[in-house]
Order: C-alpha cells, then structure tokens, then sequence
C-alpha cells in the first residue's frame, strides 16, 4: 500500500506538522482532508519557521499539496498563505477541491456571537467561522469553491442564503450589513486568483494510486477534537480520526496503509472543556514553558498536563493505529519524576474506555504510574542514546498500547527526530 496517514491522538498540537514534513520526504502527495485554518503546523526547517494553517505541510519540501473536501476554507486566508510562502521562495505546487466549502463572512461574524451568547458555557472556539460553515454544509446551503468560478452559481447560492442569515444577524444583535453584489465582486476576484489551483481532487488521488505514487495524508487538530469521539461538546467540527480520510479525501478505505499516531509525551489542550491530568503547578508552568505551549494559530497558552494513556488507547483504537510517534521528548528533561496515567476511575468505579458524557471526563480521576525522570540528552540519534529513564518511559507506552514506536523527536528541528526500525 502506497499511503500513510498521520493523526493526532491528543487535543491537537502533538508536533504533527514536523511528522508530517519528516514522512513527506518519500511521498509525491500531501493530502488535508478535515479542518480549516483553525489548525496549526508549524515546521522547522534549518533555521527558518514556517506557520501553516490550511496549506498542508508537504509543500515546504515542492510536494503536491492537495486540500480535500473535507476541509473548510477561508479564501482570504489561503491567498494570503499562498503569497507568504511564495515571497518565502517556497515552489507551490497546490491543489484545492472544487468541493471544499468555503468559509464566508458571515460565517465568521456568527461563529464569535454564538460563542458570545453561549456565556460561562463557550466551547472555546477559535471564532474563524469554522463550525458555522461546517453547520451549512450540513444542511445544505453551503458555497463551494468551485461556486467561486461562476458569476452565476455564486449568486444562485447567495439569494438562498443570506435572507436567513440577515435574520440571524438580527437575533445576534451583530451591526453589519450583508450585501450580495459586494459578497459576489469581492469573492468572484478570489475565485480568479484560485482557480488554477482547483481541481476534482479525488480522481487526482485516484490517478495517482494506479499510478503507485506515495500520498500522505495530514489529520488537523486531534482525535480528542474529533465531531463524536472527543470531548464533544468541546470538539471541532468535522471527523479527526483515520476514518475521515475516505469521505475528506474521496478515496477508498482500501487505499489506507500505514496509520502514524502522533503522542505528545504530556498531554497539552488549547480552549474550554476538561482535561483530566491536567497540572497546574509548577510542572504545569515547566511543561508550558520548555515546551512553548503557545498556540500557532490563536497564541494562546496550552493547558498542560501529564500523559493520558487512556486518551491516547481511546484514540489508536478507533482510527486503527499501525505505529507511534512519540514528539517533545525534550520537554521532560529536568524533572525528578515523570508520571503517566494508566486508567480512570469514576465514582469509585474503574473504567475500562474513555466516557461519552462531558461531565464524567471532568470528575474521573487519573491513576497513574510514576517513573524517574532524566537530565539533558544531546541530540540522540538512536534509542539507546537516550538516558535509561527515558527508555523506560518509552517502553512502557509501547507495551501498553501494544503498538510499535516508530518514531522519536527530541526537538523542533529536522535533524532532531529519529527513527526505530522495526
């Protein structure tokens, strides 16, 4: 099979984006099949940083870049990414499906008064407009970017939609106008700056599996994300595990080889909603610090926590995890002890998987297992560069869940990750 999936098997900002460019060197394709531009890669190459939000990460090494249909997106945000990366000499070699929603204003302004509205009871959402968009697609009044390309199907879009969005306007009490021949000027002009771009991505991906090229493709956000099996409410909008590759990408679940599940070696989340091994000590303020707990697309600070086994088993079961990636190694150098938390109990009670109803997620309590921790480690190359403790830390996660570590980063740079051979 000539496909690998990386999915992230936390809260999101488990290092994917440099897996991601670490497994693009061997793939022709790099595919983003969920989420929108509220995700964030961030990629280390040499001394330069890249921040990307919707174009996926393989480009940086002139990898076909393929946005999928499950994805979401902001005009305005790609075109400014495209010019960034382009200005940044990087060859862009980008394809957009023609059915990929697209995020308009008013999805925008109705996402931050819905989390306005909701009080004490928001869910933390990065107000890009993100779930609104998803909610039209859903009930069937959403703009597609292939609608960008005609005058005339845009308008047909817009005349049945946005006689309910000023009525909700009015409700959320949001003091702006919605007018059709401006929406119409403003994104026919991105339609044009776009269109080479766009493309029927899955007969593209279809062609390049007969043709045996490698396709990689690149989950946003985490499996504790995902629009079921997270932390719903406090979830994104779409389907985060490896399932949501078939209907975000267009292809068969027989076209899906390797599944990488990328672990955090503590467990971070950005937003509302509980977070079980959650510390707020000063390990807490170690793990943030060292780590730059600091959200690539919003900036703001990661929760920060021991890791979640349970999270993680929760997560490598439902999207059938083949191999680990284990990523911020580094962090935990320096601490005296390091723990990890094996199992939940619930009112007394042991629980054998990772509960439905938010209010259990908050009150289980972690148990957890306690190791020695280690001082500095210089670059590794191989496992056994690493100091004992580390190995054993590592070890004990691969025997728990009964999948094979592939995969070890010990910092942001590409140099700085190695690889265990089977």
């Amino acid at each position: 099979m000539s496909s690998t999936v990386v999915i992230g098997t936390q809260w999101g900002d488990e290092g994917k984006g440099k897996i991601v460019d670490y497994f693009a060197k061997d793939a022709e394709f790099v595919v983003r099949f969920q989420g929108g531009n509220n995700a964030g890669h961030t990629i280390v190459v040499d001394e330069e940083v890249y921040k990307l939000h919707i174009v996926p990460s393989g480009v940086i090494q002139g990898k076909k870049g393929v946005i999928g249909n499950g994805c979401v997106v902001d005009p305005l945000v790609l075109t400014d990414e495209i010019s960034m990366l382009e200005d940044r000499g990087v060859s862009l070699n980008l394809f957009i499906s023609d059915r990929a929603h697209v995020i308009m204003p008013y999805h925008k302004l109705l996402d931050g008064a819905e989390e306005r509205v909701r009080g004490s009871g928001k869910i933390g959402t990065t107000k890009r407009g993100i779930g609104p968009c998803y909610s039209d697609k859903i009930a069937r009044r959403g703009i597609r970017i292939g609608d960008l390309l005609s005058e005339k199907q845009l308008r047909n879009r817009l005349q049945r939609i946005l006689p309910s969005k000023k009525e909700l306007f009015t409700v959320f009490q949001i003091d702006e106008s919605l007018n059709e021949d401006e929406i119409v000027k403003e994104y026919l002009a991105i339609g044009k700056k776009l269109k080479s771009y766009v493309t029927d991505t899955s007969l593209m991906l279809h062609q390049a599996f007969n043709d045996q090229k490698r396709v990689l493709f690149e989950g946003a956000q985490g499996t504790m994300l995902d629009v079921d099996f997270g932390t719903y409410p406090f979830t994104t909008s779409s389907h985060v595990i490896a399932g949501g590759v078939c209907s975000g990408a267009g292809v068969g679940p027989n076209k899906i080889g390797a599944i990488i599940g990328i672990v955090k070696a503590y467990t971070t989340r950005v937003g509302e909603g509980p977070l079980p091994t959650e510390l707020s000590d000063d390990v807490g303020h170690h793990l943030q610090e060292k780590g730059h707990e600091f959200g690539t697309t919003t900036s703001r600070p990661r929760r920060c926590g021991w890791l979640d086994l349970m999270v993680v088993k929760h997560a490598c079961m439902l999207s059938g995890v083949t191999h680990l990636a284990i990523t911020k190694l580094d962090v935990l150098n320096g601490l005296d002890k390091v723990k990890i938390c094996i199992g939940y109990k619930l009112r007394g009670k042991k629980l054998d998987g990772f509960p439905a109803a938010i209010e259990d997620v908050g009150e289980v309590e972690p148990v957890y297992k306690e190791f020695k921790g280690w001082n500095d480690f210089k670059r590794p190359s191989s496992l056994s560069d690493l100091p004992m403790q580390a190995q054993s830390y590592l070890s004990f996660i691969e025997t728990f869940l009964g999948i094979s570590l592939k995969v070890v980063s010990t910092g942001p740079k590409r140099d700085e990750t190695f690889v265990i051979e089977s």
